[in-house]
């Protein structure tokens, strides 16, 4: 598969098109404009580079799919005659004008939420002013959020390489005492290539007081003995599926008894909320479960983020398992569990699965265990 390229072989694309026409009738969309970002790789198998360069698929409801794309990105294209035609573009054309003569009478135009604002002012001007513009995601959402087989498996293998870098960490094959969080970091980012991924997407890796912060930024703190580090990691494999887990690990001797009692409800928390995971329930009940264990245990107001985001060719997409989404869990949503306890100035946890709905119950992803382990490394 030439570089650029992501996903299943032949036929699934064409597949996937026609269930995106299907939704767009459903919804009323007469053409699917997707650009950069990863609803382009889902229908085209083709992942554009993000260029001043205009690349654009054009899905006609009724009609034959095109991808407009810079000549001299055309042999990243992997052909699929089955799904769509390729329209490569030199640097004396003006691609604007080709997406506006495939557009024609305009109608609904639903085009991707991550496509460059300068393309959309520029195709506004060039379209008729009868055209009426929706997101894309009214559309692509819908498609992506339930995973096929094929998806699923390559999620469970991108969690299995994240695992045997979670491993390492807690057998303490990983040093930790004495470096930097940003070697650490780095450290974890290498042994998540060596294992499968192609690339790193984070590496989070914050010790003692830096835990309490859930996005910190791994620097030049050193690690000591005797405190928290948690780590956060992921990264995309070569099919371009992710991978994403967060476990702590308690640097030398016993952890003192406030972070074994706050640990131990983070952990039934995080166990509790996977197990509540069923098709039905809704995206808010599963982030409600491990909420009212955290609050039940005092911690509440230390709980500052959702308890999870759905996965697959992005790190963060649908569903988001957060308050206010009333969406149930249907067969192959994947999607991470990750409630966390944060203490400003002391120290933070947090312990993260990426899990599958299925008929027959949640299937979590990631099987290191959840536990506090003592690292003397």
């Amino acid at each position: 598969m030439a570089a650029g390229a992501v996903g299943p072989g032949p036929g699934v694309f064409a597949e996937r098109m026609e269930r995106a026409r299907k939704r767009m009738a459903d919804v009323g969309v007469d053409t699917l404009l997707l650009s950069v970002g990863a609803d382009l790789p889902y229908l085209t198998g083709y992942r554009a580079m993000p260029l001043e360069r205009l690349t654009m698929l054009v899905l006609p409801r009724d009609g034959d799919a095109s991808l407009v794309v810079p000549l001299l990105e055309a042999p990243r294209v992997v052909e699929q005659g089955d799904a769509f035609r390729v329209l490569p573009w030199s640097e004396t054309d003006d691609p604007i004008a080709v997406v506006a003569r495939l557009l024609g009478r305009g109608g609904v135009a639903a085009i991707g939420e991550r496509t460059w604002a300068r393309f959309l002012v520029d195709l506004q001007e060039a379209v008729p002013a009868t055209t009426r513009w929706r997101k894309a995601t009214e559309v692509m959402v819908h498609l992506r959020a339930r995973k096929d087989a094929a998806e699923l498996d390559a999620l469970r293998v991108a969690s299995r390489a994240a695992d045997r870098v979670a491993h390492q960490l807690q057998s303490g094959a990983i040093p930790l005492v004495g470096r930097t969080e940003a070697e650490v970091s780095q450290d974890i980012s290498r042994r998540l290539v060596a294992e499968g991924h192609a690339h790193v997407n984070f590496a989070i890796v914050a010790a003692g007081e830096n835990a309490a912060s859930p996005h910190h930024e791994a620097g030049e703190r050193v690690i000591g003995a005797g405190e928290m580090v948690l780590c956060d990691f992921g990264g995309t494999m070569p099919d371009g599926y992710c991978s994403d887990i967060t476990r702590c690990v308690w640097t030398g001797g016993e952890p003192a008894g406030e972070v074994v009692e706050l640990y131990s409800i983070l952990q039934q928390a995080q166990a509790e909320s996977v197990a509540s995971a069923v098709v039905g329930t809704t995206c808010e009940e599963v982030d409600a479960v491990a909420r009212r264990r955290i609050t039940e245990g005092g911690y509440g107001e230390r709980f500052i983020h959702r308890t999870g985001h759905g996965i697959g060719l992005e790190e963060h997409e649908d569903p988001y398992i957060v308050s206010g989404n009333a969406e149930p869990l249907a067969p192959g949503h994947a999607f991470s569990v990750e409630p966390g306890i944060y203490l400003p100035g002391f120290t933070g946890a947090r312990i993260e699965d990426i899990v599958i709905a299925t008929e027959a119950g949640p299937e979590p992803l990631n099987f290191v265990t959840h536990d506090l382990v003592v690292v003397d490394a």
